[in-house]
């Protein structure tokens, strides 16, 4: 989108993150470009791991890399767990930008905040970047379970009053992404990541704010989603959504799930795909049309445009 990308030669991808007015025009601009029905936060999912203390900077070609990784007792001890006047202390640019955000949109559409899940945190702030293998945590996982244990803890307390902050703030709902849950098999996911995730969402849950849980390589940990506690499970595009319905029955609504890469086809295209997935689902409610993943840097805007015009005017017909 140029005029993303016009905001951002600006001024790096941090200080845009922590720059209310920016924040606020970002997460505009497909609210008033693509006619999108909910705005998401423009933000980070690193941003309260910096304020736990670790060092981040966003390359082009690397993305995330963190100066000092966590992969010792002193690494590990040396990080805050942030309550919640902590939270806004140190990070008072998220309360300040939903405050703008919410008065520009003046109650036209609800506003959506987002966090990092447990696993997805500890897994950049051990790797240091973002990782293919999966080396360093798992080797931590399976080596010394207590060290990873107490780090998901850390990142647990800091995540759900994070979380609060945003609700506070004035956000109609919260998402919960948990990237790198699928690295994972359906053991070690009932271990190390389904349990922090279930804490976050029972203490969201609490607050009487809706949670969205979001984990890529959804099809083995799909029924964990379900019983976990929240309002919807958003999948990734490898699973058949009408599948993901037969398995989930009215435990949670679904989100999703068409292949990012498909907005590159022509719009006739767009429609077949998006029908597709509308097919599948059925009728009845519980369904949010979205992508199964972000939507890729240079994904024509006009098709992306075409896709919300498809799903608004097929979801009449039902």
């Amino acid at each position: 989108m140029k005029e993303y990308r016009a905001i951002r030669k600006k001024v790096d991808f941090l200080t845009m993150c922590k720059t209310p007015e920016l924040v606020t025009e970002a997460t505009l601009l497909p609210v008033e470009i693509l006619g999108v029905d909910a705005a998401i936060l423009f933000s980070d999912i690193l941003i309260p791991v910096e304020a736990m203390g670790l060092e981040v900077r966003f390359t082009e070609k690397r993305g995330p890399v963190f100066s000092n990784p966590v992969r010792s007792e002193s690494g590990l001890e040396g990080l805050s767990i942030l309550n919640l006047p902590e939270s806004v202390e140190r990070m008072p640019f998220i309360k300040e930008s939903i405050r703008l955000i919410l008065e520009a949109l003046d109650n036209r559409l609800p506003l959506i905040g987002f966090s990092g899940a447990p696993f997805t945190l500890a897994t950049y702030m051990i790797e240091g970047e973002t990782s293919k293998n999966f080396t360093w945590i798992k080797r931590i996982m399976y080596d010394n379970p207590a060290f990873l244990h107490k780090l998901l803890d850390k990142i647990t307390t800091t995540i759900i009053n994070y979380l609060e902050m945003q609700i506070n703030a004035g956000v109609h709902a919260v998402q919960l992404f948990d990237t790198w849950a699928g690295s994972l098999g359906p053991v070690d996911y009932q271990e190390f990541a389904l349990p922090y995730t279930e804490r976050v969402i029972k203490g969201i849950k609490e607050t009487g704010c809706p949670i969205i849980l979001f984990a890529n390589g959804v099809s083995s940990i799909l029924e964990f989603m379900g019983n976990s506690g929240a309002d919807v499970a958003g999948l990734d595009w490898r699973i058949d959504i009408g599948d993901a319905r037969k398995r989930v029955g009215n435990m949670v609504a679904l989100q999703g799930n068409l292949d990012p890469c498909v907005l590159y086809a022509r719009p006739p295209v767009i429609k077949k795909y998006a029908k597709n997935i509308l097919d599948r689902y059925g009728s009845g409610p519980g369904h949010i049309f979205n992508l199964g993943h972000g939507i890729l840097p240079d994904t024509p805007v006009e098709h992306a445009k075409a896709l919300i015009e498809i799903v608004h005017e097929e979801s009449g017909k039902r």
